[in-house]
C-alpha cells in the first residue's frame, strides 16, 4: 500500500528540485514566458551572508580617511589629551579659572604658572618653561604674555630673540600663544609674536572689547571668561592641534595646581 505512493513522491521531489534549480538560475525564459522566481535564491543567499558574518571578527567597519580632501588648516582634535599647561603673566588670574572649567568638562587637568609682571624677556632668559614642560609633561601649552610689553620701543630688536627662545622651549608640544588684551595701541609686540608663532598658534586679543578692573588693564572675571570663550571658538577653526573643548556649564573652576613666581625672580 505504501509503495503505491512512491512514484507520486518521486514526481513531487523532482518537481521541487527543478523549481529550486530554476530559482537559483532565475530569471529563466522558455518560449518567451518568464518563469516566476520561487524565492529560494534569496533564502540561500541570506543564509550564506549570515554564515559569513558569524566567522568574522567583531570589529568596527573601516572608515575612509576624511582628512585627505580637507583643507590644510583643518582642526585635528586629539581626544587623548589629559594635561594642559597655562603659563604667563598676571592675566592668568582671569584666564586660569575659566580654562579649568573647560578642563573639568572635557577631561583634562590644567596646571597654571603665574609669573607676575613677567615679559617675554623674563621667560626667554629663564629655563622655567622648559623645566615645567619636563616636569608636568603637558599635552598642550597655552602662553599668555605681552601685556607688560605693549609700549616697549624698538620691540623687535629688544624682544625677538626671547620670543624665539620661548617657542623653541616648547619643542614638539602643541601650543597657542594668547596675545595681550590691549587697552591702548601697542608698539609692535603683537606683530612680533605673530611673526614667530606657527600658523594657527597665535590668537590676537588686541581688538577684543573687554570690561576692565579698576586698574584699566586687567579684564573683569566675567570679561576674562568671555575672553577664553573667544579663544576656544577661534581655535576650532584655526588651530592645527587642540584639546577637546566643549563649552562648560560651570563658569569657572580651580586649576589642578597654580605655581606662583614673584616679579623679579630669576
Amino acid at each position: 500500500m505504501k509503495h503505491r505512493y512512491l512514484p507520486l513522491l518521486l514526481l513531487l521531489a523532482t518537481a521541487l528540485a527543478a523549481e529550486v534549480a530554476l530559482s537559483l538560475l532565475s530569471p529563466v525564459s522558455i518560449c518567451g514566458f518568464e518563469l516566476r522566481d520561487g524565492g529560494f535564491a534569496d533564502v540561500f543567499s541570506a543564509r550564506a551572508e549570515v554564515a559569513a558574518l558569524a566567522v568574522q571578527p567583531c570589529v568596527a567597519p573601516a572608515v575612509a580617511d576624511s582628512t585627505a580632501s580637507q583643507p590644510a588648516d583643518t582642526v585635528r582634535v586629539d581626544t587623548t589629551m589629559h594635561t594642559v599647561l597655562l603659563v604667563g603673566d598676571s592675566m592668568l588670574e582671569g584666564l586660569g579659572p575659566r580654562l579649568a572649567a573647560y578642563g573639568d568638562a572635557n577631561g583634562f587637568a590644567v596646571y597654571s604658572v603665574i609669573w607676575y609682571s613677567s615679559t617675554s624677556e623674563y621667560w626667554g632668559k629663564s629655563t622655567k618653561l622648559a623645566d615645567y614642560i619636563r616636569r608636568i609633561k603637558p599635552d598642550f601649552v597655552f602662553i599668555c604674555l605681552g601685556a607688560n610689553e605693549l609700549f616697549v620701543r624698538d620691540i623687535e630688536r629688544k624682544r625677538s630673540r626671547y620670543v624665539e627662545k620661548i617657542i623653541a622651549d616648547l619643542g614638539s608640544t602643541p601650543y597657542l600663544w594668547i596675545g595681550p588684551p590691549n587697552w591702548k595701541a601697542d608698539t609692535g609686540i603683537n606683530a612680533l609674536i605673530a611673526a614667530h608663532a606657527a600658523a594657527g598658534c597665535y590668537f590676537r586679543s588686541a581688538e577684543l572689547v573687554l570690561e576692565r578692573n579698576a586698574d584699566g588693564a586687567h579684564p573683569t572675571h566675567e570679561a576674562a571668561n568671555r575672553w577664553v570663550d573667544s579663544v576656544v571658538d577661534w581655535m576650532s577653526a584655526h588651530t592645527p592641534v587642540m584639546p577637546p573643548m566643549e563649552r562648560p556649564e560651570a563658569a569657572t573652576s580651580r586649576p589642578k595646581r597654580v605655581y606662583v613666581h614673584s616679579p623679579h625672580e630669576k
